[in-house]
């Protein structure tokens, strides 16, 4: 496929053989990591919230979450591009196994300070930022292009099934055997991973394939100024950080509005996840069987103001069920949106830049959300959740009409 600029995708054709085999072994292997790392991140979450019950040390352990993670995205880009991406996500596995390994036999020989835990966690962050831009940019390599939609819905469904089923068996992990139980099943989910990933038979892309010599920062400097000159892509990120950065408030403060105005009651809070997850895989599933409107700018202009409506009527809910109805539907528009977004960069975008683009994509998120929630957090403990809710929600809404307005041209030919 042509991108805007007249570059040619340089998709290798022999990768495209056996394509659903390999999509197969591609899903399998991110699941089993995915899961293990999950698992891992609400245990190391429940262990400090049981054992110190201190907001502090939460505050740490998120901190030990994102920062590590954006530092490194950006170079992670660069090696995305530069390396053969299958073996740069199985050496991300690796490292993450590696790190949780440590930390099960520091437990297990009795040392419990916290401080190994943010260690470990630095480090699989920087496992997972290493690993992210690779997993978006490897998939044009044996899915072809006109399956990629579908492929990026199925595989948004599976996550978000996943991230259901993880808490509940790190729940029990917990409860039946310890937390150094728990460690111990994401190693095996690793190496299981990696060796799932192993069997992947997919040609490197035409960077890494070449062998360049070029320094990590001028590559990362020729990944910047290609975005800089690709008006789309510009438009595109401008996009996203707008949207996650009104987005925090639903994602990060839903569950004290539930406490302030439903109940305390662990039930309602559980619920609130799992609709929320369960609208999500409806969500990728539909995008999966429609594949959204021709124009990816129209669905993602659709699903931003889609969801932004759900938003705001989380905050007008006049019950509990009203509100886990909209929190489904809420769900439901969050793959759609991002499955729109990574298709696009999959097709517009040259092949050798997808992990630098990427990349960028995590930064963004990565940044923009912590950076709402310095807005919007004090601004929660002025005013009521809901208020927030309704403002942003709205907002997204009118971003929404920015994005139609400044891509006239969609509303024309929709279909």
């Amino acid at each position: 496929m042509e991108n805007p600029k007249g570059e040619k995708n340089s998709l290798p054709a022999e990768g495209m053989r056996d394509w659903k085999k390999k999509t197969i072994i591609f899903m399998a292997s991110q699941s089993m990591s995915l899961f293990g790392t999950a698992l891992v991140n609400f245990a190391i979450i429940w262990y400090i919230t049981l054992t110190t019950a201190s907001g502090i040390m939460l505050t740490l352990s998120m901190m030990a979450s994102f920062l590590p993670q954006i530092l490194i995205s950006l170079f992670a880009g660069v090696w995305a591009d530069r390396l053969n991406r299958k073996y740069v996500i199985m050496a991300s596995d690796g490292l993450t196994a590696a790190a949780t390994l440590g930390l099960a036999l520091f437990f297990m020989a009795g040392y419990r300070e916290l401080w190994l835990l943010f260690a470990a966690t630095a480090i699989r962050s920087v496992g997972s930022g290493i690993q992210s831009p690779a997993i978006s940019a490897i998939m044009p390599q044996f899915v072809p292009p006109e399956q990629l939609v579908r492929v990026n819905g199925i595989s948004g469904s599976l996550r978000s099934f996943i991230l259901i089923l993880s808490p509940a068996a790190g729940g029990w992990l917990l409860a039946a055997y310890s937390v150094e139980t728990a460690f111990l099943v994401d190693v095996v989910t690793a190496a299981l991973a990696i060796a799932i990933m192993g069997l992947l038979r997919v040609p490197p892309h035409e960077k890494a394939a070449a062998r360049q010599n070029a320094s990590t920062l001028e590559d990362l400097k020729q990944g910047i100024l290609y975005m800089k000159g690709h008006p789309l892509l510009r438009r595109l990120l401008f996009y996203y950080a707008i949207f996650f950065f009104l987005v925090s408030p639903a994602a990060f403060l839903t569950p004290l509005m539930v406490t302030r105005s439903f109940g305390a009651e662990v039930w309602r809070l559980t619920a609130n996840e799992v609709l929320y997850s369960s609208g999500a895989i409806a969500g990728g599933l539909i995008m999966a069987a429609w594949g959204g409107f021709r124009h990816r700018m129209l669905t993602i202009a659709m699903a931003c103001g889609a969801h932004g409506l759900f938003v705001a009527l989380l905050g007008l809910a006049p019950g509990f069920t009203a509100y886990l109805a909209a929190m489904f539907l809420l769900g439901v528009f969050m793959p759609i949106f991002s499955t729109a977004e990574t298709v696009m960069i999959q097709e517009t975008v040259d092949v050798n830049m997808q992990g630098r683009v990427f990349s960028m994509i995590e930064v963004i998120i990565l940044a923009v959300m912590p950076a709402g929630m310095l807005l919007f957090g004090p601004l929660a403990d002025k005013t009521k959740v809901e208020y927030l809710l309704i403002a942003t929600g709205l907002l997204m809404a009118a971003v929404s009409g920015l994005i139609l307005s400044e891509n006239r041209n969609l509303l024309r030919h929709p279909e």
